[in-house]
């Protein structure tokens, strides 16, 4: 742990058992709190990779970051989250999200429900879990008597009203608005600060951890240079200024780094932060500065 911070790593390429194993650790050594398997046709599946990842681990805590939640019959999914909470000693973190990637379902032979529709399953799976947690025969029964804790990804109205009704951890993506299943697109700090106003205005007081999603990352002493690279890879998208203030965009030397994070937390209230898997050696010295 870094002061008031967690930082996650969120593992996504395909690899043999030995190079798994060995990031893994790797992540640990380095100084990360989370380790996470991703959700994707093509990626690791995440429950025996987090299985894995705990028996070569110690510390760190273990997450699906997140679940595309519509492509689980609710019922096999709570068997398969107590029984990964089990074989990791309760080191689980469970994070759901409502699954965005309409190329997947047609790549599963499956439909791709409305946004209103898996939202609607994902409420029904949240419930399901809850049943099946407080329910004495179930097995395997989860390490702690509420089960794992939850952590709920999303940027809509409707969903990130379920996190705040239920999450334990609310993550934001990032991302802006755009059709459904149509390519994401980075979000602008003033457009994170309201929905993270939408969250606070829901939550009734309730305690909650929120968690961001970083998209960029890029450690370097020249920070001018790295925003205007960033600008351009964007396409202009954001402009340099708005770049520059942008939670999900981690760029400069790991002091200006630690500085930002030190910003944004009192902007927005952040404190656990998911870093992609390329990002994880540059990285690190912001883990070292923030101690």
């Amino acid at each position: 742990m870094t002061g008031d911070f967690r930082f996650g790593v969120n593992m996504h390429v395909p690899d043999h058992r030995a190079g798994w194993v060995g990031k893994c650790r790797k992540a640990e050594d380095l100084g990360f709190d989370v380790i996470g398997a991703a959700d994707h046709l093509g990626m690791a599946p995440p429950f025996p990779a987090l299985v894995l990842a705990a028996e070569v681990t110690e510390r760190v805590k273990l997450n699906t970051f997140v679940l595309n939640t519509p492509f689980y019959n609710p019922v096999l999914l709570a068997r398969d989250v107590t029984g990964t909470d089990q074989f990791t000693d309760g080191r689980l973190e469970l994070g759901l999200g409502a699954g965005y990637v309409k190329e997947e379902f047609e790549a599963a032979g499956l439909p791709f429900p409305s946004a209103r529709e898996r939202v609607d399953h994902l409420e029904r799976s949240i419930l399901e879990l809850k049943r099946a947690y407080a329910d004495p025969e179930h097995k395997p029964a989860p390490v702690r008597p509420a089960g794992p804790p939850l952590l709920l990804a999303g940027r809509g109205d409707r969903l990130l009203t379920l996190a705040a009704e239920h999450a334990d951890v609310i993550g934001f993506t990032g991302a802006a608005k755009t059709p459904d299943g149509g390519a994401l697109m980075p979000e602008t700090a003033e457009g994170i600060e309201e929905r993270v106003g939408f969250v606070r205005s829901k939550l009734g007081g309730r305690e909650v951890e929120f968690n961001l999603l970083c998209h960029f990352v890029h450690i370097t002493g020249d920070r001018a240079s790295a925003l205007a690279e960033l600008e351009k890879r964007v396409q202009g998208v954001l402009s340099v200024e708005q770049l520059a203030v942008l939670p999900t965009a981690l760029i400069g030397s790991p002091a200006e780094v630690a500085e930002q994070l030190h910003a944004h937390r009192e902007r927005f209230g952040l404190t656990y932060y998911t870093i992609l898997e390329q990002n994880m050696d540059q990285f690190a010295p912001v883990l070292e500065a923030l101690r």
